[in-house]
């Protein structure tokens, strides 16, 4: 099948289409770096520029005729000026370029606001001038976080089917959410919750509870022999005093008042364990049950180490606590205080559903500004949603051919 791609952005139809075998005649876009995109990516599919000026495009056979025209007009975060938005307006010029090349089948996306633009006469706009091409459609609200991507995206679709509207409402609406029966409610249990409950060959003596607090495995659990450990959470932090190693010297890891020895890396045996992230062996030469994060000389922990070796400081402190390595002087704090972390560029590419770096088109050596990347994605549609919706509408496609053949 052939499509024909409008207000394309980065191009999410082409990717989410060319897997299923179909072909782009050709693009339109204006934004100065979407155009590199797709130069980088389909240099051989024509670029026709500004949608406005469609009379002047060539003749082309289209099956699919795809856009999603500007959002900011009908976008509850804007001024919502609808079609009296020059952007708004461009939903009127996709219709007059379906009218010009007729395709069997229409895909039109925009945000939900859309359908309370004007009281809904805007999108009434769209949905009377397909009806008035000849155009049976239908329209829904997809979620891209229900298709495999890690971001809430609702967005209205529109499929229409030229000639008749039930080929469009089998895209979007499968069988069984059209025959209106609720799923069966799942029988109520009394039991304890799945997650606060282990297998005996976790350790737990009671099937129904979830043994957390040790880093060994239960004797005749079939667990690893010796002092490997399970993944589980050991004793909780406690902050108190540093005490005499002579009083930790009985092996039990608290004091007489219960409380733990946490702050304190002179101790040789005992000294109770926060968080256990690894199930990995315990530290030799500190109390056989401590887990080997709280060692210092692991990266990962915030350490109690228990005082041998170069890993620990002559005051008293662990090493992974100090700003500095005594030895090596080197910076051993990753980070100091607290920061807000933003995606990187790859980490929205994967949030829209394409390729890694995808949008990173600078030749090697030169690096492409993280900038014109934001904005490209987040103007563009969710890859997922577009290829689940080329998928169903080859399905119905093949079976609206087999009926017109008979």
């Amino acid at each position: 099948m052939k499509f024909l791609s409008v207000c394309s952005g980065i191009e999410a139809a082409s990717v989410a289409w060319h897997p299923l075998g179909w072909e782009s005649v050709a693009y339109s876009e204006i934004e100065p770096f979407p155009c590199k995109v797709l130069q980088h990516h389909y240099p051989d599919v024509p670029n026709l520029g500004d949608m406005t000026k469609f009379k002047e495009w060539p003749n082309a056979d289209v099956d699919i005729f795809v856009g999603g025209t500007p959002c900011q007009s009908f976008s509850v975060a804007g001024l919502r000026k609808g079609l009296d938005d020059p952007r708004g307006n461009l939903m009127l010029t996709y219709l007059a370029i379906a009218k010009r090349y007729r395709p069997n089948w229409l895909v039109w996306e925009n945000v939900p606001g859309v359908l309370s633009s004007a009281d809904g006469r805007d999108f009434g706009s769209l949905l009377g001038g397909l009806a008035i091409l000849g155009y049976g459609f239908a329209y829904r609200v997809l979620d891209a976080q229900y298709f495999g991507v890690a971001q809430r995206r609702r967005r209205v679709f529109v499929v229409g089917y030229l000639g008749d509207w039930r080929p469009a409402a089998a895209v979007l609406f499968e069988r069984h959410s059209l025959q209106g029966h609720p799923a069966p409610s799942r029988e109520k249990r009394k039991t304890v919750a799945a997650s606060t409950s282990t297998s005996p060959v976790y350790g737990g003596s009671d099937p129904n509870t979830s043994d957390t607090v040790t880093s060994k495995w239960a004797k005749g659990s079939g667990g690893p022999a010796g002092n490997e450990c399970g993944l589980f959470v050991a004793q909780p932090i406690a902050i108190q005093d540093i005490r005499p190693v002579e009083k930790m010297q009985g092996g039990k890891g608290w004091n007489d008042d219960g409380t733990a020895y946490t702050i304190d890396t002179w101790a040789t045996q005992g000294v109770a364990q926060p968080i256990a992230f690894s199930g990995q062996m315990s530290n030799p030469q500190t109390d056989v049950n401590m887990t080997q994060t709280l060692g210092a000389k692991n990266p990962m922990a915030v350490a109690v180490s228990s005082g041998h070796g170069w890993w620990s400081e002559s005051d008293g402190t662990a090493q992974t606590l100090r700003a500095q390595d005594s030895i090596t002087k080197a910076d051993t704090l990753p980070i100091v205080g607290m920061a807000v972390r933003r995606l990187t560029p790859v980490e929205c590419e994967r949030l829209q559903g394409f390729p890694d770096r995808y949008t990173d088109i600078q030749p090697k050596g030169k690096a492409t500004p993280d900038g014109p990347r934001y904005k490209a994605l987040g103007n563009s549609m969710a890859v997922p949603v577009m290829a689940w919706i080329g998928k169903r509408i080859q399905e119905v496609d093949a079976i609206c051919k087999t009926q017109q053949n008979k």
